[in-house]
């Protein structure tokens, strides 16, 4: 059974990875025409998460005066959306505070050799064991829209199929992948419950999207190329009726494919992911 550091990377590996999958490619048009439709504003927040710019998907995902209660929400500790909204994002500090301290690569490297080097059959058979019950779980259970239900659960599938085929086990790939998360977890200085509310939501971001893209080239090491993937993203508008719309994702991820609707609302002349505003009003309020 693997030991507490090994679940935390498994953890934010799970969790960095939702993060990720939200990203499509960027599109210049629509960066200088702004979010005239729906699907432009999906355009614009994807765009943002790609390219590790948390701090633009957090002003752009809500309407400024949310964006302010958010801020209010991070200095006290109530919140650190959107990183919370994550699978095991209430362990975010604790994860790079694991990855971070002093030696942390020799300690990380000998949990390696020690669980996982050579365990490809384990591996893949825990992936695939991990794939079915966390997309029971996003199907059924947990506080998700149905958008989100149907969204997570192509996610997970195919994660789980790209882990069971993946070099997980390589030990060769592995001491430069644990020494680039390390160095890139202490350049956040984001290792502490104290430290995220000292940040604010604007340098918290700031400082956790180059950890994000970190985290992107090490999986690219083992094969998942996520930026290549959702550069594939189409976001085509299907309906709307006044201030509500349905927006159509379709992306390649992880050599599977990803088709889902976006339920999207117009606040004050300007279009926000439904969900996104949802989980943003009750962190801002918790």
């Amino acid at each position: 059974m693997p030991g507490a550091d090994a679940r935390r990377g498994w953890a934010l590996a799970l969790a960095c990875l939702l993060l990720a999958a939200c990203g499509s490619g960027r599109d210049d048009a629509v960066e200088a025409a702004g979010d005239a439709t729906p699907a432009q504003a999906v355009v614009r927040l994807t765009a943002h998460l790609r390219h590790n710019d948390l701090e633009a998907f957090a002003r752009d995902a809500v309407p400024p005066a949310l964006h302010a209660e958010l801020d209010a929400a991070w200095r006290d500790g109530r919140t650190r959306w959107p990183l919370d909204a994550l699978p095991f994002g209430s362990h975010l500090p604790e994860m790079l505070d694991s990855l971070a301290a002093p030696g942390s690569e020799a300690r990380l490297q000998r949990i390696f050799d020690r669980q996982f080097a050579g365990a490809e059959r384990e591996l893949r058979s825990a992936a695939a064991t991990l794939g079915v019950f966390g997309t029971e779980y996003v199907s059924n259970e947990g506080d998700f829209s149905d958008g989100q239900r149907q969204h997570y659960a192509q996610l997970i599938s195919a994660t789980a199929q790209w882990a069971a085929r993946a070099p997980l086990a390589d030990p060769v790939r592995a001491k430069p992948a644990i020494a680039a998360l390390a160095a890139a977890a202490r350049r956040t200085g984001l290792t502490s419950e104290a430290a995220f509310r000292d940040a604010g939501i604007d340098s918290g971001l700031r400082r956790m999207g180059p950890f994000a893209a970190t985290f992107k080239q090490v999986l690219a090491g083992y094969g998942l190329r996520i930026d290549a993937d959702l550069a594939t993203l189409e976001a085509t508008l299907q309906q709307q009726t006044g201030d509500t719309a349905t927006v159509r994702m379709r992306y390649r991820f992880a050599e599977g494919q990803v088709d889902t609707l976006v339920a999207m609302e117009r606040v004050d002349g300007r279009w926000y992911v439904s969900d996104f505003l949802r989980g943003a009003r009750a962190a801002a309020t918790r």
